[in-house]
Protein backbone atom coordinates (compact mmCIF):
# COMPACT_ATOMS: atom_id res chain seq x y z
CA UNK A 1 0.00 0.00 0.00
CA UNK A 2 2.76 2.63 0.97
CA UNK A 3 4.78 1.38 -1.94
CA UNK A 4 1.80 2.50 -4.20
CA UNK A 5 1.22 5.63 -2.42
CA UNK A 6 4.79 6.73 -2.80
CA UNK A 7 4.75 6.02 -7.25
CA UNK A 8 1.54 7.82 -7.14
CA UNK A 9 3.10 11.06 -5.31
CA UNK A 10 6.14 10.19 -7.45
CA UNK A 11 4.17 10.37 -10.57
CA UNK A 12 2.21 13.50 -9.53
CA UNK A 13 5.40 15.92 -9.04
CA UNK A 14 6.82 14.39 -12.50
CA UNK A 15 3.57 14.94 -14.08
CA UNK A 16 3.32 18.85 -12.44
CA UNK A 17 7.46 19.22 -13.54
CA UNK A 18 6.35 18.03 -17.20
CA UNK A 19 3.40 20.61 -17.46
CA UNK A 20 5.38 23.43 -15.70
CA UNK A 21 7.85 22.75 -18.25
CA UNK A 22 6.10 22.78 -20.71
CA UNK A 23 5.35 26.67 -20.01
CA UNK A 24 6.92 29.52 -22.29
CA UNK A 25 10.84 30.12 -21.91
CA UNK A 26 9.32 33.83 -22.18
CA UNK A 27 6.18 35.86 -20.45
CA UNK A 28 4.53 39.61 -21.55
CA UNK A 29 2.30 41.16 -19.67
CA UNK A 30 0.99 44.38 -20.33
CA UNK A 31 -1.95 47.25 -19.38
CA UNK A 32 -3.54 49.97 -20.91
CA UNK A 33 -5.27 53.37 -20.21
CA UNK A 34 -6.14 56.22 -22.02
CA UNK A 35 -5.78 59.73 -20.83
CA UNK A 36 -6.95 62.80 -21.50
CA UNK A 37 -3.51 64.65 -21.84
CA UNK A 38 -1.03 64.64 -24.51
CA UNK A 39 1.79 62.50 -24.65
CA UNK A 40 4.06 65.46 -24.25
CA UNK A 41 2.87 65.65 -20.60
CA UNK A 42 2.32 62.29 -19.92
CA UNK A 43 5.61 60.87 -21.21
CA UNK A 44 8.40 63.36 -19.05
CA UNK A 45 6.28 61.58 -15.89
CA UNK A 46 7.74 58.18 -17.31
CA UNK A 47 10.74 58.95 -18.01
CA UNK A 48 11.96 60.98 -15.44
CA UNK A 49 12.34 58.65 -12.19
CA UNK A 50 12.15 61.80 -10.14
CA UNK A 51 8.33 62.05 -11.15
CA UNK A 52 7.75 58.50 -10.06
CA UNK A 53 7.19 59.00 -6.68
CA UNK A 54 3.86 60.82 -7.68
CA UNK A 55 2.45 57.77 -9.51
CA UNK A 56 3.83 54.41 -9.01
CA UNK A 57 2.20 51.99 -7.49
CA UNK A 58 5.08 50.61 -5.34
CA UNK A 59 6.43 53.97 -4.10
CA UNK A 60 3.96 54.67 -1.63
CA UNK A 61 3.82 50.66 0.23
CA UNK A 62 6.85 51.87 1.56
CA UNK A 63 7.75 54.95 3.82
CA UNK A 64 11.11 54.30 4.44
CA UNK A 65 11.68 53.21 1.05
CA UNK A 66 15.32 54.02 0.28
CA UNK A 67 15.88 55.30 -3.95
CA UNK A 68 19.37 56.15 -5.44
CA UNK A 69 19.33 58.07 -9.28
CA UNK A 70 22.38 58.25 -10.84
CA UNK A 71 23.10 58.46 -14.44
CA UNK A 72 21.44 61.28 -16.80
CA UNK A 73 18.85 62.95 -15.04
CA UNK A 74 15.88 61.58 -16.93
CA UNK A 75 15.68 59.96 -20.18
CA UNK A 76 18.50 57.63 -21.61
CA UNK A 77 21.75 56.40 -19.02
CA UNK A 78 18.56 57.49 -16.16
CA UNK A 79 19.27 55.15 -13.27
CA UNK A 80 16.83 54.35 -10.21
CA UNK A 81 18.11 52.00 -7.50
CA UNK A 82 15.31 51.14 -5.02
CA UNK A 83 15.95 48.96 -1.37
CA UNK A 84 12.43 48.53 0.98
CA UNK A 85 10.41 46.33 3.15
CA UNK A 86 8.95 42.97 1.86
CA UNK A 87 6.11 44.41 -0.25
CA UNK A 88 9.22 46.77 -2.67
CA UNK A 89 11.46 44.55 -2.07
CA UNK A 90 14.82 45.71 -3.91
CA UNK A 91 16.31 46.09 -7.31
CA UNK A 92 17.32 48.32 -9.50
CA UNK A 93 16.05 50.20 -13.42
CA UNK A 94 17.89 51.79 -16.38
CA UNK A 95 16.32 53.49 -19.20
CA UNK A 96 17.70 51.96 -21.87
CA UNK A 97 15.66 54.07 -24.89
CA UNK A 98 13.61 56.87 -25.02
CA UNK A 99 11.42 57.95 -28.31
CA UNK A 100 10.39 61.09 -27.28
CA UNK A 101 7.61 61.79 -26.70
CA UNK A 102 5.89 57.69 -27.99
CA UNK A 103 8.46 55.41 -25.84
CA UNK A 104 10.38 54.27 -22.85
CA UNK A 105 12.25 50.96 -22.65
CA UNK A 106 13.84 50.49 -18.93
CA UNK A 107 16.15 47.28 -17.95
CA UNK A 108 14.78 45.98 -14.49
CA UNK A 109 17.27 44.36 -12.35
CA UNK A 110 14.79 42.44 -9.25
CA UNK A 111 17.19 41.60 -6.50
CA UNK A 112 14.75 40.86 -3.60
CA UNK A 113 12.69 39.32 -2.78
CA UNK A 114 13.85 36.82 -5.79
CA UNK A 115 16.22 37.63 -9.18
CA UNK A 116 14.79 38.28 -12.29
CA UNK A 117 15.68 40.21 -15.20
CA UNK A 118 13.00 41.62 -17.25
CA UNK A 119 12.45 45.11 -19.19
CA UNK A 120 9.82 47.36 -18.98
CA UNK A 121 8.02 49.47 -21.78
CA UNK A 122 6.12 52.74 -21.78
CA UNK A 123 4.02 53.34 -25.68
CA UNK A 124 2.06 56.60 -25.95
CA UNK A 125 0.00 56.15 -28.93
CA UNK A 126 -3.11 59.07 -30.13
CA UNK A 127 -6.39 57.74 -28.66
CA UNK A 128 -9.12 60.23 -29.80
CA UNK A 129 -8.23 63.19 -27.88
CA UNK A 130 -6.11 61.87 -25.38
CA UNK A 131 -2.95 59.80 -25.12
CA UNK A 132 -2.81 55.81 -24.42
CA UNK A 133 -0.68 54.48 -22.62
CA UNK A 134 0.12 50.95 -22.43
CA UNK A 135 2.52 49.48 -19.91
CA UNK A 136 4.13 46.38 -20.65
CA UNK A 137 6.34 43.93 -18.79
CA UNK A 138 8.49 40.75 -20.66
CA UNK A 139 11.66 38.76 -19.81
CA UNK A 140 13.13 35.03 -19.77
CA UNK A 141 10.81 32.71 -17.62
CA UNK A 142 12.96 29.99 -16.00
CA UNK A 143 11.80 26.87 -15.09
CA UNK A 144 11.46 28.01 -11.12
CA UNK A 145 9.01 30.96 -12.37
CA UNK A 146 7.29 28.52 -14.53
CA UNK A 147 6.75 25.70 -11.54
CA UNK A 148 5.56 28.95 -9.61
CA UNK A 149 2.75 30.00 -12.17
CA UNK A 150 0.89 27.10 -11.58
CA UNK A 151 -0.04 28.41 -8.18
CA UNK A 152 0.84 32.37 -8.26
CA UNK A 153 -0.85 34.81 -11.27
CA UNK A 154 1.49 36.68 -11.92
CA UNK A 155 -0.23 38.81 -14.63
CA UNK A 156 -3.35 38.98 -12.54
CA UNK A 157 -1.02 40.47 -9.49
CA UNK A 158 1.40 42.04 -10.86
CA UNK A 159 -1.73 43.45 -13.63
CA UNK A 160 -3.09 44.82 -10.97
CA UNK A 161 -0.23 47.13 -9.84
CA UNK A 162 0.07 48.15 -13.23
CA UNK A 163 -3.68 49.53 -13.51
CA UNK A 164 -3.08 51.56 -9.97
CA UNK A 165 -0.12 52.70 -11.35
CA UNK A 166 -1.64 53.66 -14.94
CA UNK A 167 -4.62 55.40 -12.92
CA UNK A 168 -2.21 57.30 -10.75
CA UNK A 169 -0.49 58.66 -14.22
CA UNK A 170 -3.88 59.57 -15.40
CA UNK A 171 -4.91 61.35 -12.30
CA UNK A 172 -1.27 63.42 -12.46
CA UNK A 173 -1.30 63.50 -16.33
CA UNK A 174 -4.85 64.94 -16.16
CA UNK A 175 -5.07 67.12 -13.09
CA UNK A 176 -1.24 69.12 -14.02
CA UNK A 177 -0.41 68.50 -10.90
CA UNK A 178 2.94 67.20 -11.81
CA UNK A 179 6.37 68.56 -10.46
Amino acid sequence: MIETIVIIVILAVVAVAIYAASKPNRFRMERSIVIDATAERVFPLIADFHKWPQWSPWESLDPELKRTYSGAAHGVGAIYAYEGNSKVGSGRMEITETVIPSRVVAKLDFIKPFEAHNFAEWTLTPDGKGTRVTWAMHGPQNFLFKLMGLVFNMDKTVGADFERGLTNLKQIAESGEAA
